[in-house]
């Protein structure tokens, strides 16, 4: 019995130690051997403040969009907004047809949605002699859908996104694409030869190929760079291209230049989408309703632990040593996997700590009715605890189911609060069963087996 006994205790050291070294002020990144990690609190939209946007496919109701498309979407958009620079944002598909998209710490609403719900389709269009203006929205045979009849590209040069090169056009307003955005290997921001910003852009093998034949057989002709339909710039080719690199430049600010390097960098959305709703979040708000949460938090835990101390004393007073355990444990993993915190997260983690204690309040009230049927203080531990732990095994069990399917809705529907909540409730759950499990009851016997009952009912609140 102390042997194993001794060997939790260990456990249970080793634990201390790990969330003392995750939680200690300062502590930002660990780092074991070749491992390493960043751990700190991440907080949510809620918290934060920020922008949220609900955005939709923008075609017919009997047009069928299919999940994969959606998927594309999410992963193109979630690149776009990691490209802005947005930490810990959330993207994900609401439904059959939305996007949900969370950026904390993120108030510039237009230039947001500008950059995530674009198509963001780059063509290099032959113009032929005409000069297009900047700004004019033209129609090319990869928009119509009516590409001309030509020699089939090669496979790769076509999963690069390349057109065939050919100079004529099926009407005369109709423009044919030499290339789309896909052709696209790299994509930064610099300047031009007056200093201004541009776009420096670097294609795939197969795209150079086909841009360097283009460029040499078009000297004196002019290239528009169109995007969704717009046309950024329409320069005169000078000399053949053959490197694979190139510049836009246009009326372009750092801003501007930016968010369109970040569109070209991430590709283009396959569903259109349109705007259904956004909501800004003021970082005073959110801040404003933490402080009241860690305010209820902590008279609620402080409350649970006086309750214990006075109404089971002695066994209370361990139940508040691994309640302790308990909530650094919790929140170490909170910071290591990461976990975003949200209110709904918060409240999630509150209601989590009613159940550990929950646990331990069923342990002692069997442990008091062993004591008053005469068992000594050490079979009375080991009676009470395994008499009390199918109750805990199924309630915590069906606890967790239901945060399963809480996940699993807030994941499907986009509900992020409903999934907060549930994450940071099954993990306390967890936790909790390793604290009622192991700690509490390798407290107990460490601390009440050397207790003579009989000289000490009092210490039992008995």
């Amino acid at each position: 019995m102390y042997g194993r006994m001794a060997r939790w205790l260990l456990v249970i050291l080793i634990v201390l130690a790990l969330d003392l070294w995750i939680n200690w002020p300062g502590t930002s990144f660990l780092q074991i051997g070749t491992w390493g990690r960043e751990v700190r609190i991440r907080q949510g939209l809620d918290l934060r403040g920020g922008l949220q946007v609900l955005l939709e496919a923008d075609v017919p109701a009997n047009v069928v969009v299919t999940s994969s498309d959606m998927q594309t979407v999410r992963t193109v958009i979630e690149n776009r907004v990691n490209g802005l620079g947005v930490t810990e944002p959330i993207v994900q598909v609401s439904g059959t047809r939305r996007i949900l998209v969370e950026l904390p710490g993120f108030e510039k609403t237009e230039d947001a949605i500008a950059l995530i719900k674009e198509t963001g389709l780059l063509e290099f269009v032959d113009a032929g002699t005409t000069r297009l203006v900047q700004g004019a929205e033209v129609m090319t045979d990869v928009r119509k859908g009516i590409a001309q009849a030509q020699p089939t590209p090669s496979a790769t040069v076509a999963a690069a996104g390349i057109t065939p090169t050919a100079a004529t056009t099926p009407s005369e307003t109709i423009y044919h694409t030499v290339m789309t955005g896909a052709a696209l290997d790299t994509v930064g921001v610099g300047t031009d030869s007056l200093g201004s910003p541009s776009i420096d852009f670097k294609l795939t093998s197969d795209g150079a190929k086909v841009f360097a034949e283009y460029t040499t057989a078009s000297i004196g002709t002019y290239l528009a760079i169109v995007l969704d339909g717009k046309v950024i710039s329409s320069p005169v080719i000078k000399n053949a291209i053959t490197d694979g690199q190139g510049q836009i430049s246009g009326s372009f600010t750092i801003e501007t230049a930016n968010q369109l390097a970040v569109q070209l960098r991430y590709g283009a959305l396959p569903v259109p989408l349109r705007v259904a709703r956004t909501e800004t979040v003021g970082p005073s708000l959110g801040q404003d309703s933490l402080r009241r949460s860690m305010i209820a938090g902590a008279i609620g835990l402080g409350t649970v632990i006086l309750f214990m101390l006075l109404y089971y004393r002695l066994p209370g007073f361990l139940a508040d040593l691994a309640l302790g355990l308990y909530a650094l444990t919790s929140l170490s993993i909170y910071r290591l996997l990461p976990v975003t915190f949200t209110l709904p997260g918060i409240a999630g983690f509150i209601l989590s700590v009613g159940m550990a204690v929950d646990a331990n309040v069923l342990i002692f009230e069997r442990l008091k009715e062993e004591l008053r049927a005469g068992r000594s203080l050490q079979s009375a531990v080991e009676a009470g605890w395994s008499r009390a732990w199918p109750s805990i095994r199924d309630s915590n069990i069906s606890t967790l189911i239901t945060c399963s399917i809480l996940i699993w809705f807030g994941g499907t529907f986009g509900a992020s609060i409903v999934k907060g909540f549930a994450v940071t409730l099954a993990i306390g759950v967890l936790v909790s069963m390793f604290t009622a499990i192991i700690a509490t009851r390798t407290l107990l016997h460490l601390v009440l087996d050397r207790i003579d009952f009989s000289k000490r009912h009092g210490w039992f609140g008995i």
